[in-house]
């Protein structure tokens, strides 16, 4: 028995296609007779016919289907050996007939009235959604926020070339501001990962405010981490290592990935590769961002929670920023000498900033934290699943799970698919939560019913493929963006807080150097990013995972693809997969894996161009020349020329700050920007800001915080 066509019809209506092929298809030649899940296609069309040929009456051709991940798929086999008459044309027929009238949906969610409780609302459209989210602690206000977070990603991507003008600039006078106004040092936009580097910088001694649209220290995503990431906390003085044990959810023994691959033949199947050092720690997010709150007040700073940024004047000497108290619909006004943008993809910044090409792609992730429920022959809670698949392509999107064990036998679940940035089809989460509900058991044995829910988690994680350093605006004369609202961590891997937590101390010490010599233009700041050379080139891998708006791929295609590359990363001794997954990779590593993978499976490329298109092609090979220059020049010279920028620290610092801001910025891109994750030493004396008084040391380049404040 041959199988000769595979595909996925994008529909959950498994019935309607079933019903569709035995009453409405009509094939160019032969009969067609119904059978349980499908139909039995015969070349000859008459019984007596098929009795003179001495054809079998199981059918020449059986197609049968079957639903998983709410979908549909098609498959056709042929009892005989070679192929049918006529066969070819048979099965382009069934495919053409099938798209036309099963095509991709791309569902708009509904618009809302705002007196109408959003349970309400939603059910009609997304019912397992609303009577799960019933279930959960504030369920109400989480999928509330779902759908704004939602709505506002779609208004982004619709409306690219004239996104939402939030900052003006007036450089012609300086600030009057309000006398009456408070005023700070730093103002940080968002309190997820804003409340970190915000603390770090208050403790240094700058004057700090946060501002966080929703009650502070409530998050709808949980955070994974390893030790030697989370050390550079450590290593900034933020916490200390018995801090650091407090926070600590849960830390699994290790980490499994694996792709499903019963559709991929023998050479595209691959082995469970074992993480045991990769996002192993569970950090109770709530619990680290109220203890950086307290960090931060302890220090001088303030939160403003349940506080909208509204829009910001850029004067030469200030920021003012309109602010409004959301409960109480209070205006506020604030001045300030540095904004962080620190909102993530919801940021309308990141939007005005980077004009049509904010984001490229974007990772659509919901799920939830389960407090009990699964049974204990289900999951051992001593392990975690990083990345899983348990099924091929799905309404054009390669779904994947993440599984974290938590405290108490809790257990986070996420899933998530890589999307190309589409107005057409931005990614939805409500379909995605549709989706999560409704699949969990074939994922994960379990009664959805005796699932105990503690809370969502959910959002949009951001993506931009970076040619080179300054290929993204992180920055405007007296802001600065971090985290997802910059959108410079790996579009691979994924990680905003991942990626600011392994470059926080790099960004601390530039965003401290300008600070303290007033280099506050955006030509300056624009130098303080997180982008990494090694990371940016693995853009292309994360756009072989994602299915054009549109396209018809074979369903076992990403999984094959991903197969293909974690097969040989399980191959590799272990630190190899531990360096690759946390930015770390370095450009012989990068490319003996690359070539080894187009080795391993020669169509991968083939795959890749398809996908890519001639024009991403190019564009990524602007990213590997990028990553080739970046890395001979660090290798020639990063081990003598930042020494000599030590030797003369003191002189070019006072003489030449701005240039002094360039060296330190571009010392960094030879080290961290090539995942190299090492300590510097920088003599001479830092100075915490001019208003402040010098502090003469001799400290790495990450270095620990002065001593805590205390509030008499």
């Amino acid at each position: 028995m041959q199988e000769i066509l595979y595909l996925e019809i994008p529909t959950p209506h498994t019935s309607q296609v079933i019903q569709w092929l035995q009453q409405h298809w009509q094939p160019s030649h032969g009969e067609i007779k119904p059978s349980p899940e499908g139909v039995q296609w015969y070349a000859a069309s008459t019984s007596q016919e098929r009795s003179s040929l001495g054809a079998s009456n199981l059918g020449d051709i059986n197609i049968f289907l079957w639903s998983l991940q709410r979908t549909t798929y098609l498959k056709a086999f042929r009892y005989q050996a070679q192929p049918l008459p006529q066969e070819s044309v048979l099965l382009v027929q069934l495919q053409r007939q099938l798209r036309i009238t099963f095509p991709p949906q791309y569902p708009e969610p509904p618009s809302i009235d705002p007196q109408v409780s959003i349970f309400t609302a939603l059910a009609p459209y997304y019912p397992e959604t609303v009577k799960f989210f019933q279930k959960i602690p504030k369920g109400e206000a989480d999928l509330n926020r779902v759908y704004w977070w939602e709505q506002r990603w779609r208004e982004g991507v619709r409306n690219p070339q004239t996104p939402k003008q939030v900052l003006f600039a007036d450089h012609a006078k300086s600030s009057s501001g309000d006398p009456e106004s408070p005023s700070y040092d730093l103002v940080y936009l968002g309190g997820a990962l804003g409340v970190i580097h915000a603390a770090v910088m208050a403790r240094l001694g700058y004057k700090v405010l946060l501002v966080e649209r929703l009650g502070f220290g409530r998050m709808n995503r949980e955070w994974n981490i390893s030790r030697d990431e989370f050390q550079s906390l450590i290593d900034l003085g933020l916490f200390t290592p018995s801090q650091f044990a407090s926070v600590i959810a849960k830390e699994y023994l290790d980490g499994f990935n694996k792709f499903f691959d019963a559709n991929n033949p023998p050479s595209l199947k691959s082995p469970i590769l074992h993480t045991p050092k990769v996002l192993n720690i569970c950090i109770d997010a709530e619990k680290l961002l109220n203890l950086c709150g307290e960090k931060l007040r302890a220090a001088g700073g303030e939160i403003w929670d349940e506080t909208e940024f509204i829009s910001a004047n850029i004067a030469v000497d200030r920021a003012t920023l309109s602010l409004t108290h959301l409960p109480t619909k209070t205006p506020k006004t604030v001045t300030t000498r540095l904004i962080v943008d620190a909102m993530g993809t919801a940021s309308p910044i990141a939007w005005q900033l980077n004009g049509g090409r904010a984001f490229d792609s974007v990772c659509p992730t919901v799920g939830g934290v389960v407090s009990k429920g699964f049974d204990p022959e289900v999951w051992d809670l001593d392990y975690g699943d990083v990345l899983n698949s348990h099924g091929d392509i799905s309404r054009g999107r390669q779904l994947i799970w993440e599984l974290f064990p938590g405290a108490d036998g809790e257990i986070t679940i996420y899933l998530f698919h890589y999307h190309q940035v589409n107005a057409t089809n931005p990614g939805s989460l409500l379909e995605m939560y549709e989706d999560f509900f409704t699949i969990l058991p074939e994922y994960r044995r379990c009664d959805m019913e005796k699932l105990e829910w503690r809370k969502a988690t959910f959002g949009y994680i951001p993506g931009h493929f970076s040619v080179g350093s300054r290929d993204r605006t992180v920055a405007f004369d007296r802001l600065i963006a971090i985290g997802d609202a910059a959108s410079l961590q790996s579009p691979l891997v994924f990680t905003g807080f991942g990626s600011l937590v392994r470059n926080l101390g790099r960004l601390t010490h530039l965003l401290d150097t300008a600070l303290k010599h007033d280099l506050l233009k955006a030509e300056n700041l624009n130098q303080i990013r997180a982008y990494q050379s090694n990371t940016a080139v693995t853009w292309l891998f994360s756009k072989g995972m994602m299915v054009p708006t549109g396209a018809s791929l074979p369903p076992q295609r990403i999984n094959s693809m991903l197969n293909t590359f974690f097969g040989i990363l399980a191959d590799e001794p272990a630190s190899i997969a531990d360096t690759f997954i946390k930015d770390r990779t370095n450009w012989l590593t990068f490319n003996r894996l690359a070539i080894k993978a187009a080795l391993r499976n020669p169509g991968l490329l083939i795959w890749i161009w398809q996908l890519a298109g001639f024009k991403d092609i190019l564009r990524w090979l602007g990213s590997y020349v990028d990553f080739t220059v970046t890395a001979f020049i660090g290798w020639l010279l990063a081990g003598w020329v930042p020494q000599l920028f030590q030797k003369y620290q003191s002189w070019l610092e006072s003489k030449f700050p701005a240039l002094w801001l360039r060296c330190l910025a571009q010392t960094y891109a030879w080290k961290h920007g090539l995942g190299k994750n090492q300590k510097l030493k920088v003599t001479g004396e830092i100075l915490k800001s001019p208003m402040k008084n010098s502090l003469p040391v001799d400290r790495p380049l990450v270095a620990p915080l002065p001593p805590q404040k205390t509030n008499n």
